[in-house]
């Protein structure tokens, strides 16, 4: 008798049960857009961040650079004098630590054996300068006035040059050449900065070339450099064959070269020191915990979380990000909860409507208990289409932001602080800061979807609550006063 009397009324009324239903339909459909929207800006940032750090990595040990003029170590170049004319190339490679100060390698194990850390790695920073180019000996010229051809400004007994004499040519010629090595432990390949990039030609380290001349050189400075896999590079006389060819997934890579880590300690004299720890917690909600741990156990250290990356992320990710976090949800929890009123006050209208009717049932013996859960149950019923169409409104908004893909910007890099300069953004991230585009996506969870069906059915009964309370309230006499 229930179904059949819902079923009825419902058909009779169609055009009411379709505008509540359409009003909760509404809100429901903002609410997967803007769940949706705010997963995709999650996943946005995740490869943003995933850009700096690597896959896998939680967190980063660094020690901050030391203060200028605090003793550091200046490049300094030096060059033999050249006894002929026409002088000759020379050069001259540096090699220096890169933004940081270094851990002794004894760290990396400390690092691992604090509670809730599932692996840690070390890695060297490097920067190369290398100068080559050649001198070239001016000629001093004897002006008018006499004197004997100086040559190479005169002998000893020769005339003194004349006041007009002048040196021609000669000078030198140097060009400089700066880039970035990185040495990783490559007996762990599955940590570290190597893991933000993909090896797109060769291969990567083999876990037994701890100490081998092998390197991977990232894509971009490989075109530059015209190196493929094969091809040999020679950084401070020490010939490195190229095993590998690595594109970053985004952003730039975290150096031109990766070599071994050991390798890596011989060119720049850092035996057994390295310049970042990278750290896989052993579980993400452990993360703040073993962050504090290390502060607490390493003195002198810089600990970085991802989530103190996202706080150095800006641009217009940011700003979307914080849309869809804030004014999103606010803007949704005040569609649904208006939803959710007009459903219920119109219910109660569509009762108000009705009261011959549920006034002669009563006379005819229904309860009010009855006549309540039927006017429940239809707008429950309401709720439910509604839910139905919010989630097809919603599924094809979250499909028209996915189809479009706007293009937001991250900016990378401004007001990172120490740990975000030798952190996660390793080498080669510590000067400028640079600019990501990340495609934006809306990406519906199972979960978004049992959200929706929830606030479908919570909406029905918040509507049916209004019309209930209103029904269980009519008396037999409110009908027959309205009998003609």
């Amino acid at each position: 008798m229930f179904f059949t009397y819902l079923r009825r009324e419902l058909r009779r009324r169609r055009k009411a049960a379709l505008v509540v239903a359409s009003g909760l339909a509404l809100g429901i459909a903002l609410v997967i857009v803007v769940t949706s929207v705010s997963a995709g800006m999650s996943k946005a940032q995740d490869k943003v961040l995933q850009s700096l750090y690597g896959l896998g990595t939680d967190m980063t040990v660094t020690k901050a650079a030391a203060p200028a003029g605090s003793g550091s170590e200046r490049p300094r170049f030096r060059f033999d004098a050249q006894d002929d004319d026409s002088g000759g190339e020379q050069s001259s490679d540096r090699i220096m630590v890169q933004g940081l100060q270094t851990l002794a390698s004894s760290t990396v194990g400390k690092v691992d054996a604090q509670s809730g850390v599932a692996d840690a790695v070390g890695g060297l920073s490097l920067q190369v300068v290398k100068v080559s180019g050649e001198f070239t000996r001016g000629r001093f010229e004897q002006g008018e006035g006499g004197g004997q051809d100086g040559g190479r400004g005169g002998g000893l007994g020769g005339a003194q040059p004349s006041p007009q004499g002048r040196v021609e040519g000669g000078g030198a010629d140097f060009d400089v050449n700066s880039y970035s090595v990185y040495g990783t432990d490559v007996t762990k390949p599955a940590l570290g900065p190597l893991t933000s990039s993909k090896i797109t030609s060769g291969r990567t380290f083999k876990t037994s070339e701890t100490d081998a001349k092998v390197a991977v050189a990232d894509s971009a400075y490989a075109k530059e450099k015209k190196l493929k896999a094969g091809s040999t590079v020679t950084v401070k006389g020490t010939k490195f064959q190229v095993v590998g060819i690595a594109t970053a997934d985004s952003g730039d890579a975290v150096a031109n070269l990766y070599v071994p880590l050991r390798r890596a300690q011989t060119l720049a004299d850092a035996k057994d020191k390295v310049t970042t720890i990278y750290v896989k917690a052993t579980d993400s909600q452990r993360i703040d915990s073993v962050k504090a741990a290390l502060q607490k156990n390493i003195s002198g250290t810089t600990v970085t979380t991802s989530a103190d990356l996202a706080d150095t992320v800006s641009g217009s990710l940011s700003t979307a990000s914080s849309l869809a976090a804030s004014v999103g949800k606010w803007l949704s929890v005040v569609v649904l909860v208006a939803a959710f009123l007009v459903a219920g006050l119109l219910t109660s209208s569509a009762v108000s409507r009705r009261v011959r009717e549920f006034g002669t049932l009563k006379a005819l013996g229904w309860k009010s208990g009855r006549v309540t859960r039927q006017v429940v149950g239809e707008a429950v019923v309401n709720g439910l289409v509604g839910g139905v169409l919010g989630i097809a409104l919603g599924l094809a908004g979250a499909y028209a932001v996915t189809a479009v893909s706007p293009t937001l910007q991250a900016q990378l890099g401004s007001g990172g602080g120490e740990g975000f300069r030798g952190g996660f953004g390793g080498p080669g991230r510590q000067a400028a800061t640079k600019t990501l585009d990340v495609a934006l996506t809306a990406p519906v969870a199972l979960t978004t979807i049992a959200l929706a069906v929830g606030l479908a059915v919570a909406g029905g009964l918040i509507a049916g609550a209004f019309g209930g309370w209103r029904a269980s309230r009519l008396r037999p006499a409110d009908a027959l006063r309205r009998v003609e």
